[in-house]
């Protein structure tokens, strides 16, 4: 279901702007497809950007990481923080190599991240993260120890401020370049999971799990 959000000053696109998206449930539906974000932080003037996994609950963004994580460090002072996330879909082959483009989807998250102390709520998150990733293998490994979830550092961001940007579609070049003598158009790329690789340890009894004979990136319900 659609749901539109107005943009503030700093997530309202400018370049490109035909390309944003100010809808909660596209930018959503882009965070769950996603791996990887990049966290973006200043400190001392010096900026960093880290990637991490996340994952996501309700209207909120949650990533973790070990307790002498600088970046966590860092975080849990207040630092302001930006996060994004990028889905490649195709290369866009123009006949001008100036309009070469990319068909993608990115959200951007800007705010101030919180640390999780509620014990519940850590292991919920550190739950959501793994779900993130590969639905299904939490119930199915060993759970964190009292020592691991101290050793870890749970970080909680709430997607308030944001904004989506997304180029489909085929190449657009200038009019004069449509008879240039060159093929143009989208390679599409897709990110496509292999055959899984048993460990070389493992018990010769224990077979593969539908979860990861199955899985697959795309869109989740």
């Amino acid at each position: 279901m659609s749901e539109p959000y107005t943009p503030t000053s700093r997530t309202r696109l400018v370049r490109e702007p035909q390309r944003a998206v100010y809808d909660r449930a596209v930018a959503y539906e882009i965070l769950d497809e996603g791996f990887i974000c990049h966290v973006g932080f200043v400190v001392d003037g010096q900026p960093f950007v880290i990637p991490t996994g996340y994952g996501r609950a309700g209207d909120s963004l949650y990533i973790h990481g070990s307790a002498a994580s600088r970046m966590l460090r860092n975080l849990d002072q207040g630092v302001a923080v930006c996060v994004t996330v990028t889905l490649l879909d195709g290369l866009v082959l123009a006949r001008s190599i100036f309009n070469h483009s990319m068909n993608y989807r990115s959200v951007m998250v800007l705010g101030t991240a919180v640390a999780v102390e509620d014990p519940a709520e850590k292991l919920h998150a550190l739950r959501l993260l793994s779900e993130h990733i590969l639905p299904g293998r939490w119930a199915d490994s060993r759970q964190p120890n009292e020592k691991e979830i101290k050793a870890t550092l749970v970080m909680r961001l709430p997607i308030e401020e944001f904004s989506a940007k997304v180029r489909q579609g085929a190449p657009i070049d200038d009019e004069e370049d449509y008879a240039f003598p060159t093929w143009a158009g989208v390679i599409p790329l897709e990110l496509v999971p292999g055959a899984p690789i048993s460990d070389p340890k493992l018990d010769s009894a224990q077979e593969v799990p539908g979860y990861a004979r199955n899985y697959s990136r795309k869109k989740r319900g």
